[in-house]
């Protein structure tokens, strides 16, 4: 395991530890699953689009915009 696997991984569990979730409350408030949320963590999946840029973004572990939900 690599240095930027463990700081994506740092990094993801102080954004859920602040808001005192576990990964799988943090997934499911975010309406992904766990096993979503790991693997983006692990840099297994893209985080270019959908749901892997959504699940990054709100992370911290990179930086972008998520479109608005007003309409």
């Amino acid at each position: 395991m690599d240095n930027t696997i463990l700081e994506r991984r740092k990094k993801a569990k102080e954004i859920m530890s602040k808001q005192g979730l576990t990964v799988k409350e943090w997934a499911n408030k975010n309406g992904v699953s766990a096993h979503f949320v790991h693997a983006v963590i692990r840099n297994e999946t893209p985080c270019n689009i959908n749901k892997g840029h959504k699940v990054a973004v709100l992370l911290g572990l990179k930086k972008g915009k998520l479109p608005s939900k007003n309409p």
